[in-house]
């Protein structure tokens, strides 16, 4: 059984900087696609960023946040910087993965980014 297991979220303060880790585990083939995505109260959930074959930003957080993977560990970080009060959300790790029942979609259970002073 796959499992795709959140890290690194908090309060911060505007200008601040946080780094999210998000891990997969289990019975592993082949990790097509990691990202992150991200939940504001009242809103629907938005894709932050993404690393597959390219690296994918969405427009509000360009030049501000940076993914990175590491496939030794089946990994995928998303560094923070100057972040601001719209950042606040709940961030979500997705993962599309290749293991023993095929490929599937996996979220994890999220984490709370919240920015404020």
């Amino acid at each position: 059984q796959v499992q795709v297991v959140e890290s690194g979220g908090g309060l911060v303060q505007p200008g601040g900087s946080l780094r999210l880790s998000c891990t997969a585990s289990g019975t592993i083939f082949t990790i097509i696609v990691m990202g992150w995505y991200r939940q504001a109260p009242g809103k629907q959930r938005e894709l932050v960023a993404t690393s597959g074959g390219s690296t994918n930003y969405a427009d509000s957080v360009k030049g501000r946040f940076t993914i990175s993977r590491d496939n030794t560990k089946n990994a995928v970080y998303l560094q923070m910087n100057s972040l601001k009060p719209e950042d606040t959300a709940v961030y979500y790790c997705n993962a599309d993965i290749v293991g023993i029942t095929g490929k599937r979609n996996y979220w994890g259970q999220g984490t709370q980014v919240t920015v404020s002073s």
